[in-house]
């Protein structure tokens, strides 16, 4: 009876939650989110699944979470992280590291998450990160945008599917470096410095259907070295957001080409947003990132602008929401968001249009009188 009362006991005490967190699921979904935590709260099941960690004061989790042999979702964005911890178990499916101070991603720092799937390193101080062959097998998403990367990171690993670098500070991407990634199929690379491309860069992309290109400084007057990726835009049937010299946001899709015409400018005027020769009309156009929208880790494409008028004439701005993977509940409240001006290439002269607009409908109630009098007059006159 005694040991009866004693593995009940046990039991009791190994589900208890944390005070200063909240638990589901059996206590096997752990919330610990913005509650000033300087170190790891006690009380935690080994078994956890899903542990949010963010918006704290932690500064060094080292070997601190690696007996959480069931852990599968770690959220550690938004603390004071200078790295990324070490001995983090293994079995994880989806590290959220953003928005701390990391600055670097050492070869040993991922070499053994065989089973990791999605890594956001979004909102950080990296310049560098250094991969191994053939490790990260399993990875089908890795974000890191909003760094400061000045050339495109080396030996990705080969199963991507999906990678952001927009808003860093790329100027180059080194020949070969995205020669295998087959399945990579959305790359986001708009809010950099780019102003050409090596030839050929994006030739052995044979999976990609999404590719972001705006807000760069192309020099469009440079034809010699930027005549290769129009021509290249012109053949992929992938889309491209942000078209570099274009007149249009969205070219590619050489499935459903369309005639384009390109011109020359020091910059992308149109890097995302409305049709120009349309001012008026807003085409609901995915966001070019994704975003987490719940604490259940879904993986989600992000928002759709929206146009506003400014005082300008034949003006419009664009207001384009950047979700970014931020990683985690209450990342909705700290996404950044991009405005472009852009000109109309069509001004709507709607004074000519009202004046024509009324006297039309003079003519017609003129009209209407004269043929309800005009019996009237030959009665009279009969």
């Amino acid at each position: 009876e005694n040991l009866l009362l004693l593995l009940l006991f046990g039991v009791r005490v190994l589900a208890i939650c944390p005070p200063i967190c909240s638990c589901s699921r059996g206590h096997r979904v752990v919330d610990c989110s913005a509650q000033g935590l300087a170190i790891l709260p006690d009380s935690l099941q080994h078994n956890i699944h899903f542990l949010n960690l963010s918006h704290n004061r932690l500064q060094d989790l080292d070997e601190l979470l690696n007996h959480f042999d069931h852990l599968r979702t770690l959220d550690i964005s938004y603390n004071h992280l200078h790295h990324l911890p070490v001995g983090l178990p293994r079995a994880l499916w989806d590290i959220r590291a953003s928005g701390n101070y990391i600055r670097q991603l050492e070869k040993n720092d991922t070499a053994y998450h065989w089973n990791l799937q999605k890594l956001d390193l979004s909102h950080n101080l990296l310049e560098r990160v250094v991969f191994i062959n053939n490790t990260l097998s399993n990875l089908q998403a890795l974000n890191l945008s909003h760094n400061k990367f000045w050339t495109v990171p080396t030996n990705m690993p080969h199963n991507l599917e999906m990678v952001d670098l927009s808003h860093n500070y790329l100027l180059q991407i080194l020949p070969g470096s995205l020669d295998r990634l087959p399945r990579l199929s959305r790359f986001y690379l708009h809010a950099n410095r780019f102003n050409s491309l090596s030839d050929g860069v994006f030739s052995r992309l044979d999976g990609l259907q999404l590719l972001t290109l705006g807000d760069n400084p192309w020099a469009c007057e440079d034809e010699e070295n930027i005549n290769h990726l129009l021509t290249w835009m012109q053949q992929t049937p992938a889309k491209i957001l942000g078209c570099p010299c274009y007149t249009r946001p969205t070219c590619g899709e050489a499935h459903l080409a369309t005639r384009r015409t390109w011109h020359s400018a020091a910059f992308t005027e149109l890097p995302l947003g409305a049709d120009a020769r349309h001012p008026g009309h807003r085409t609901p156009m995915q966001g070019v990132t994704s975003g987490y929208l719940s604490k259940s880790a879904q993986w989600n494409v992000g928002q759709y602008p929206s146009t506003v008028n400014t005082s300008g004439p034949g003006e419009q701005v664009l207001i384009v929401g950047g979700g970014f993977l931020t990683s985690t509940p209450h990342s909705l409240s700290t996404q950044s968001s991009t405005t472009i001006r852009t000109r109309s290439t069509m001004k709507v002269l709607p004074g000519r249009a009202r004046s024509t607009s009324h006297q039309i409908h003079i003519c017609s109630f003129e009209t209407t009188i004269l043929s309800l009098l005009y019996p009237a007059l030959i009665v009279s006159a009969w």
